[in-house]
């Protein structure tokens, strides 16, 4: 099984998911969410496979949410409108992502992790 890894490699959390994968052997596609922002649909897929709403997918504590004051702007936004400004810019996302055929995560929990992978 060959997964999607898209992560912020200055990210902290992303760094110890990323080794978490490589220790446990995990065949994994690595992407930078800076270079390439998640698409609509991507984001769209993960929401479906992780039963997440797309609200849950923001990055709140990263300095593009909070220089947006989207915490104060959230609850009015469309699902539509949130995808499409998720997809505008990586760092809105919530990360690492991490998606397979038939789940994904968001965020690094290392239980979450190995009770899909191994």
């Amino acid at each position: 099984m060959k997964v999607l890894f898209i992560e912020y490699p200055k990210c902290s959390t992303c760094r110890k998911a990323k080794k978490w994968l490589e220790e446990n052997n995990i065949d994994f596609t690595d992407r930078n969410i800076a270079e390439h922002n998640p698409t609509n649909d991507e984001l769209k897929e993960v929401m479906q496979k992780s039963g997440l709403p797309a609200r849950k997918l923001f990055n709140t504590s990263g300095n593009v949410y909070k220089s947006l004051n989207l915490k104060s702007k959230i609850d009015s936004l469309s699902e539509d409108e949130m995808l499409k400004l998720l997809s505008s810019d990586g760092m809105l996302v919530k990360r690492p992502l991490l998606i397979g055929d038939n789940f994904a995560l968001v965020g690094f929990k290392e239980d979450a992790y190995a009770d899909i992978l191994l």
